[in-house]
């Protein structure tokens, strides 16, 4: 069987060599951080309010969260104010 090669490889075998996965599993953790850190601010945004509205929480508390979340990313977005994340959610 071929082994699939990404343009990754120097950080999947990273992985192979310093946990228990195996390539096929390190290739697939890989893809998935970086689909998670290609996301961008707008649809981080959107998402965030979504998963925090379903814990309950009210918009106040879910945009001030989000506001002390986004500096955070792998690459921070510019610091957005209450009004532009209400606009990024709602429209």
């Amino acid at each position: 069987m071929l082994e699939r090669r990404t343009s990754h490889d120097e950080l999947v075998d990273h992985l192979v060599r310093t946990t228990t996965l195996q390539r096929g599993e390190a290739v697939r953790v890989v893809l998935d951080v970086l689909a998670y850190f290609d996301e961008s601010a707008e649809d981080y945004v959107r998402r965030r309010h979504r998963e925090l509205q379903a814990k309950g929480l009210s918009n106040a508390e879910i945009f001030e969260q989000v506001t002390e979340e986004l500096p955070h990313r792998a690459v921070a977005p510019p610091e957005f104010s209450l009004r532009q994340l209400r606009r990024i959610v709602y429209g």
